[in-house]
């Protein structure tokens, strides 16, 4: 089982000292990976539809501060040397392919290969509304996106055309590091689960709801195999608890190994800023190191 932390790039974590102490902290304590979320913006007035609250609302004010992902990526790459690199998740379909296939190769290849690019179609139609782009179609043009980054990444002059995205002899460099990005399907939906089988590197549920959980697992593995893919190479990221008091029950780390997750992610929210290199540490010795 490995272990990575969500909301890296949040609150107190949007400015450069407590960064890049978080990340150095992370990686010196055994965390595998550190993911980021993204909202270019927040409306002030929204439907209640965010999937993770009981009341369907953004657990922060629109005031929050939300670090763009992968500037900040780049920004704690250039002070760790291990930890991977996340979005978790990076809402592909307000963003052009082309350039977000540049930015995240770059990213790549910068911090030597360490970059995990969360997806998700998104939730918050106020936010596409505020970007003047199409909330009805996000799922297509989600599908379409990945396609076209993956043609842009291989280097050579690349040809793709699907609905949304259509370009002819286009050379995207740099390459990423290696020969592709890992790309996690985020969501815990069956679409999502859906889209893991047939296209995702990785599947990232965002959901506590184990036998949801299992159900979804279960679908992105079937859809895996209808399509000709391994469902064993597709790695699992699941959330573990959004209660601190949770941290000592490891009952439920077996149970999501059962499972067949691969790594559980712990919002850096469940952690004292003011002492994180201490409380990571802590977690360290009390967990990570029994797995």
């Amino acid at each position: 089982m490995r272990f990575g932390l969500t909301h890296g790039n949040i609150g107190p974590y949007s400015n450069p000292e407590a960064a890049v102490e978080l990340a150095v902290a992370a990686e010196a304590s055994g965390f595998d990976s550190l993911w980021t979320i993204e909202h270019v913006v927040l409306p002030t007035e929204y439907e209640p539809l965010y999937p993770e609250t009981a009341d369907g609302r953004i657990p922060f004010a629109p005031d929050h501060p939300i670090a763009d992902p992968l500037v900040w990526m780049a920004y704690v790459a250039a002070r760790t040397s291990t930890i991977k690199l996340g979005t978790a998740v990076l809402v592909l379909p307000q963003r052009n392919a082309l350039i977000t296939a540049k930015e995240v190769a770059t990213l790549d290849r910068l911090s030597g290969g360490r970059t995990l690019l969360g997806v998700g179609a998104g939730w918050l139609r106020e936010e596409f509304d505020a970007l003047r782009v199409g909330f009805e179609d996000r799922g297509p043009r989600m599908n379409d996106t990945i396609g076209a980054m993956r043609a842009l990444w291989s280097g050579e002059p690349a040809d793709f055309s699907s609905g949304s995205v259509d370009f002819r002899g286009v050379v995207s460099s740099p390459r990423p590091h290696g020969a592709s990005v890992p790309i996690h399907i985020g969501g815990f939906t069956v679409p999502a689960a859906i889209r893991a089988g047939r296209l995702g590197d990785g599947f990232f549920p965002g959901g506590y709801d184990r036998d949801r959980l299992d159900v979804l697992l279960k679908r992105c593995r079937r859809e895996a195999v209808e399509h000709g893919r391994d469902p064993d190479a597709i790695e699992i990221t699941s959330r573990w608890t959004k209660n601190r008091d949770e941290l000592t029950n490891l009952d439920v780390l077996h149970r999501l190994a059962e499972l067949g997750v691969d790594r559980v992610s712990l919002s850096t929210l469940l952690f004292d800023q003011e002492h994180i290199a201490d409380e990571l540490a802590r977690f360290q010795e009390t967990v990570i190191a029994k797995f």
